[in-house]
């Protein structure tokens, strides 16, 4: 007699995940964070929305969930450039390297619309943003503080500086200019960054 196999419960669970993850991505680029809807992401998932709200408290918890998936699929695609910033032992190089490829990622819509929602979400939502923070910004910023204790070792940079002040000289304006808008941002802009901070961080 033939056996029927039971269907593969955590399987379907994570086909769902993936498909709700896709819609909230797909419907905030179409759509913008605010016309963006739980019933609107259920629809576009195949999904009832009841599955959502048992798997997450609210859109934006979808939203964050479905951003660190897909950065997670993009750092396997990228490999050893996601998982430390290059130490060729030319550090200016070495920099610049990563944040071209920040501004890469920051003007493509893929990752500009979603970051802004979740940026914006986070600063009226404590919990989000403690929780965007530390899936996401601490990760990335722990490559900097990696990479200039490498340049303190190797005596390219002052060994009174503070590795976890200093990356916000490279981060903090490509921030501030994408965020606000402020002026174009371009990897030459990127390379006057590197230029203008590693110049006060050489030794004396």
């Amino acid at each position: 007699m033939a056996t029927t196999k039971a269907p593969d419960s955590g399987r379907r669970s994570d086909r769902s995940r993936r498909a709700i993850h896709d819609a909230a991505l797909a419907l905030v680029g179409e759509l913008g964070y605010q016309k963006t809807t739980i019933e609107g992401i259920a629809a576009r998932a195949g999904v009832g929305k009841q599955t959502i709200y048992r798997w997450w408290p609210s859109k934006a918890a979808v939203l964050l969930e479905a951003f660190v998936d897909l950065n997670e699929r993009a750092a396997e695609a990228v490999g050893d450039l996601a998982r430390a910033i290059p130490d060729t032992g030319d550090l200016v190089a070495d920099l610049k390297l990563v944040l071209r490829a920040t501004v890469d990622e920051l003007v493509d819509p893929t990752y500009d619309i979603p970051t802004r929602a979740l940026t914006a979400e986070g600063v009226v939502d404590a919990q989000l943003g403690a929780q965007y923070v530390d899936r996401l910004l601490r990760p990335a910023l722990q490559l900097y503080v990696d990479r200039l204790r490498s340049a303190q070792e190797a005596g390219q940079v002052r060994p009174d500086v503070d590795p976890e002040t200093a990356l916000e000289l490279f981060t903090g304006p490509l921030t501030h200019r994408w965020l606000l808008r402020t002026a174009p941002l371009t990897h030459a802009y990127a390379d006057s960054v590197v230029d203008y901070a590693v110049h006060g961080l050489a030794p004396r």
